[in-house]
């Protein structure tokens, strides 16, 4: 279809400017004509390129999309609006999200790259992990994620675009039924979906790996590959490290963006939640080999490789909610004061019991302390030093725990409001379940007096389990 020109109807619609002219669409911010039911919002209109030349993903991606901007929700995705008849004129209505794309922070073709600091490239992936999560959280992969896909809001939060070429578990996956090839932009394609196996929520992270790789170097980690060969030698090579190309990266960058890059996808993060847990807090990352090497993997490691992947048969996903449900990021409150032994024995209890039906899943420790903790302290030292402290209290309580297989951190939290900085805590974090003694109020006492436990069990966003002292001091003794 032709570029329309601004002031053009279209059914209730008015043109204004294009905004994008891409391969597969058009992009127009649009308003309702005579002012009409005025959405709140400015919003744009993407119309799908259909000409004698055009090949026939972009009916199918228009049709993909068409169904689930319908479907997804929440603030990591544009809010719908309208669709056009797929006979008549096919377009999308959607809100316009004022930010800037992840190209932003790429240099153009032929400048200098600009090194970003840590700290951006841990905030911008973060803000994509986030948003990331919480469409998996929604049986949703993207599986085309791109700098031109991820849009960075003022706030700092990311807003993913473009859903012509994603799978949702619930719905037919049209793309692999009309194609039956590797869908999806080769230099960020995640190695399962080469071989064709969409759906796996560990293909987005793969993705967010290749673009912070990208922003961390300037420089794709695989390239930009125009053949199936060329593809297909990510399901056995490593990039290079970042580090050989950037000697300033600290290690605990490094091990993060090689995690996201391993060719077998149960070797990297096992959800974006957990990615975006260690980029909030770098300090708690456990640096490997991995983190440390600026060398790349010798040619003997490429070709044992290549031979078992010659041979490999991969299978189809489980719902990416299910999936995420068997890597649970478990929260187990700890309190540093005003409690026994025997509460805090039965606290660690509690937690192996469900550390050990979820072989996947990682321990957040945390405790809540007083602002008041550290307001009388007359220098930054001796507040680190509080900090440090409470930290050292947690790992000691976690000690006789059995953490192998489990990623771990201990967080201190400043509060007056120890409910609330849990509930925040979880909400920020994506916890799936959080543990906390129970009141030691009697019935009576509830009725009047809004316990911690009881206001973090009414406002947290998962599962709390309350446990309650069962072992005499006495036994712990003995």
């Amino acid at each position: 279809m032709k570029l329309l020109e601004p002031g053009t109807p279209l059914d209730g619609f008015v043109i204004e400017a294009c905004l994008h002219s891409g391969g597969m669409a058009h992009i127009y911010r649009v308003h309702y004509a005579n002012g009409a039911r005025d959405p709140g919002f400015p919003m744009v209109m993407k119309i799908p390129r259909m000409t004698a030349g055009d090949g026939a993903e972009n009916i199918v991606s228009f049709e993909v999309e068409h169904q689930l901007l319908q479907v997804l929700t929440g603030p990591h995705v544009p809010r719908f609006v309208a669709a056009g008849d797929l006979h008549n004129v096919p377009y999308l209505v959607m809100e316009y999200v004022q930010g800037q794309t992840l190209d932003h922070w790429l240099p153009e073709p032929g400048e200098p790259h600009t090194p970003l600091t840590p700290a951006t490239l841990a905030s911008l992936g973060a803000a994509m992990a986030h948003a990331v999560h919480s469409l998996h959280r929604q049986n949703t992969c993207h599986l085309d994620l791109k700098p031109a896909n991820v849009l960075i809001k003022p706030d700092g939060s990311a807003v993913l675009l473009d859903f012509g070429l994603s799978c949702h578990a619930h719905y037919p996956d049209l793309l692999a039924e009309e194609l039956r090839k590797a869908v999806g932009s080769p230099a960020w394609i995640a190695p399962e979906q080469v071989v064709g196996v969409r759906g796996d929520p560990r293909s987005d992270v793969f993705a967010i790996g290749v673009m912070l790789y990208e922003l961390a170097t300037g420089e794709l980690p695989f390239g930009a590959p125009k053949t199936d060969g060329g593809l297909r030698q990510r399901l056995w090579m490593d990039p290079r490290p970042p580090r050989a190309l950037r000697p300033d990266l600290p290690p605990w960058l490094q091990e993060v963006i090689l995690r996201c890059l391993e060719t077998e996808a149960a070797q990297r993060y096992p959800s974006a939640a957990h990615l975006a847990l260690d980029l909030t807090n770098p300090d708690q990352i456990t640096v490997t080999a991995r983190g440390e090497r600026t060398v790349g993997t010798g040619f003997k490691e490429h070709f044992k490789r290549w031979l078992k992947a010659a041979g490999k048969h991969y299978q189809p996903s489980p719902m990416p909610s299910h999936q995420i449900e068997e890597v649970p990021i478990l929260m187990v409150a700890v309190p540093h004061h005003d409690v026994s032994d025997a509460t805090l024995y039965s606290l660690r209890q509690a937690v192996a019991r469900s550390l050990g039906i979820r072989p996947g899943a990682r321990l957040a420790v945390v405790t809540v302390i007083s602002t008041g903790d550290t307001s009388t302290t007359h220098s930054d030292k001796s507040e680190t030093s509080v900090h440090r402290r409470h930290l050292t209290q947690l790992k000691q309580w976690a000690q006789p725990l059995d953490l192998a297989g489990h990623q771990t951190s201990y967080h201190v939290l400043e509060s007056n409001d120890v409910a609330q900085a849990l509930v925040r805590y979880a909400e920020g974090n994506h916890v799936s379940m959080i543990v906390m003694g129970a009141a030691t109020h009697g019935l009576q006492m509830q009725r009047f007096v809004a316990t911690v436990p009881i206001k973090v069990a009414m406002d947290a966003p998962c599962t709390v389990i309350l446990v309650k002292q069962h072992t005499p001091f006495e036994q712990l003794q003995g």
